[in-house]
Formats: structure tokens, C-alpha cells, sequence
């Protein structure tokens, strides 16, 4: 079965390999034209052999020789052939030639030699015979970088969609830690949190199944989750957000791709015991979408296990298969290890 593209584009190769040669069978026209302007149409005849061999050793390779064998490796087989092919075409022409236009009998001026004239055709039949395979040459190698760039795109759907599949049990997980701890102390914040996840997992297993989400629903997401996160933390903890979205914004953006990094946050910026801070500014213009999430540094135990820490790594293969080139992501720690800052933003194209 021929591949899509091929079928599609090939009324418009017809129409230019009928303009093409329609004009080279043309030429002879002028050649052959009466001074009272009629055409002697049986000189054309004559004169129309040598169009007709480069059409014939043309399309032998074009339809024949160049997919048949060169193109599967018998390159040696290819060129015997074509070597015969042009050796019979060019003995053929000379022979219609001479038989149709003898040398002339004036000895004042002598014919150039003969040989002279089988290198002329034989060189013409090479011509026709390489840009035959240059032709073709060409389409097999557009065909091949139409069918890699399939198998790269192809690839890269499906490594996102097994991106978006770790994602939903990593961000669940994280989440029923959070009311698991709620509900040894505070039941009734425990229901509610309960009640705020059904919210976030509706979110999660309609939207996030689409490549990109309108900015506005992220942003709607975002906040639930955050509202979350407070009923588990202390009220002493300084938790600020700013969103500086246009109303309703449909820009496009790829769904969760900044909740690792609000995840992460809540997860190394909130201690039971020291002064904790989160601030998170999610912004858009023209030209960009930025998150800045600052938060204040308390790395957990190593035998905290709330987090495998997968969450990072996988927002940074998405931004490289979503954004790629198109993004700029600082991780900062202070000099003082109390303060961490990380800026995502993302270049929009229109």
C-alpha cells in the first residue's frame, strides 16, 4: 500500500511530467516550420527521435530500472543495463540519423567526424538517465524524511502519553499521603480534603488526556490543589499565590506540567518547627507563560518516602517534547540553603 502523501501528490508529478515533455516535443516544431507556416509534420517525425530516445531511457529507469534494482541494492546489475540500453539507443540514433541526413558530398567542407556525433547522443542519454535517477533519488529521500519525522512524532506522543500515565498515580500518590496524615489529627479537614481531590482527579482523567488544556482551566486546577495543601499545613505557614492571567485565557498549555513543581514545593518548603513560606506567581503576556514558585528550604529524611522524587525529571522530558527550545527553566538554591526559587517560562508560538 502507497503511503498517503504519495497518492496525494501524485496528480501534480502527472501534470509535471506531461508539461515537461510536452515542451521538449514541442521544440522540433520550430525547426520544421515552412516559410508560409505550415509544418512539414514528416521532417517533425524525423527530428522527434531524439526526443523519443531520451523519453525512452528516461522512463526505463524512472519506472523500471531505478526502483526495480537500484533501489534495492543492485547497483553493479543497474548500470550493465543502462550501459547497454544507451550503447543500443545511441547506434540506433546514428543509424536513423544517417539514413534520414547523409553526410554531405561537398568536399570543400568536410563532416566532422563521425564519433563525435555518437558522444553527443551518448552523452545526451546519460543526462536523461541521471536526472531520472536524481528524480527518484530525491522522492525516496522527501519520502524517508516524511516517514522518520511520522516515527519521531509517533514516538513522541507515545512517550508523553506514558509521561501523562506516571503522572496521574504519582500526583494520586501524593495526594492520599497528605490526607493520610490529615486523618490521625483532623477528620472533618480530612472529608474536605477528600472532597477537593475528587475535584483535582476530575481534572486529572478528562483534561489531562488531551495534549494541550486552555491556560484558564490549569490555573483553576492549580488553585484547588494549593487550597488542598492547606487544610493539611498550619496556618502559620505563609502561603501566597498570584495569578496574572488574562480572563478566561485560552491560551494553550500542556496540563500538570507545572504541579510537580507546586508538589515539590509543599513538600521541601513547609517545616513543623521553623518559619515556612510558599509563594507562587503564575503570569502570562504575548509572548510567554512563566510559573515562579519561591519557597523556603527544608529538605525532608531520607526516610521521609511521601515522594520518590520522579516528579521533576518528568516535567523536564515533557518541556523537552512539548517546548522544545522554546523554554528556559531556573532551579536556584540561596547561598544560605533556606531559600529555593524555581522559574519556568515558556515561549508561546503563534
Amino acid at each position: 500500500m502507497k503511503p498517503i502523501n504519495e497518492r496525494k501528490h501524485r496528480p501534480l508529478e502527472l501534470l509535471i511530467h506531461i508539461i515537461c515533455w510536452g515542451m521538449f516535443y514541442v521544440f522540433p516544431l520550430f525547426l520544421v516550420q515552412r516559410n508560409n507556416g505550415f509544418i512539414d509534420w514528416h521532417v517533425f517525425m524525423i527530428h522527434s527521435m531524439v526526443p523519443t530516445s531520451l523519453f525512452l531511457i528516461f522512463y526505463i529507469n524512472y519506472l523500471v530500472l531505478i526502483p526495480q534494482i537500484l533501489f534495492r541494492e543492485r547497483t553493479k546489475e543497474f548500470l550493465i543495463i543502462n550501459f547497454i540500453i544507451i550503447v543500443a539507443l545511441t547506434f540506433i540514433l546514428r543509424y536513423w540519423n544517417n539514413l534520414h541526413f547523409p553526410p554531405p558530398m561537398d568536399m570543400r567542407r568536410p563532416a566532422p567526424p563521425q564519433y563525435t556525433f555518437y558522444m553527443r547522443d551518448m552523452a545526451s542519454l546519460i543526462f536523461a538517465a541521471g536526472l531520472s535517477v536524481a528524480i527518484r533519488m530525491s522522492m525516496r529521500w522527501s519520502e524517508s524524511e516524511a516517514a522518520r519525522q511520522e516515527a519521531i512524532k509517533s514516538r513522541t506522543e507515545a512517550e508523553l502519553k506514558n509521561l501523562r500515565n506516571q503522572l496521574n498515580p504519582h500526583f494520586l500518590l501524593n495526594t492520599l499521603n497528605n490526607i493520610y496524615a490529615l486523618i490521625s489529627f483532623d477528620t472533618e479537614k480530612a472529608q474536605q480534603a477528600v472532597q477537593e481531590l475528587s475535584k483535582l482527579l476530575r481534572y486529572v482523567l478528562y483534561d489531562n488526556q488531551q495534549m494541550y488544556v486552555p491556560l484558564h482551566k490549569e490555573v483553576d486546577f492549580i488553585r484547588n490543589y494549593i487550597e488542598l495543601m492547606r487544610i493539611r499545613v498550619s496556618t502559620l505557614v505563609n502561603i501566597q499565590t498570584e495569578f496574572q492571567i488574562k480572563p478566561n485565557s485560552s491560551t494553550p498549555i500542556a496540563p500538570l506540567i507545572f504541579i510537580s513543581l507546586i508538589e515539590n514545593a509543599f513538600k521541601h518548603g513547609i517545616s513543623p518547627t521553623e518559619p515556612s513560606f510558599i509563594h507562587i506567581t503564575l503570569s502570562e503576556d504575548n509572548d510567554h507563560i512563566c510559573c515562579m514558585i519561591r519557597n523556603s528550604n527544608h529538605p525532608k529524611a531520607e526516610t521521609d518516602k511521601s515522594g520518590s522524587g520522579i516528579g521533576l525529571e518528568q516535567v523536564r522530558k515533557r518541556l523537552e517534547l512539548i517546548y522544545p527550545n522554546a523554554y528556559e527553566w531556573i532551579q536556584k538554591l540561596s547561598d544560605d540553603k533556606k531559600e529555593y526559587l524555581s522559574v519556568i517560562t515558556i515561549k508561546l508560538t503563534h
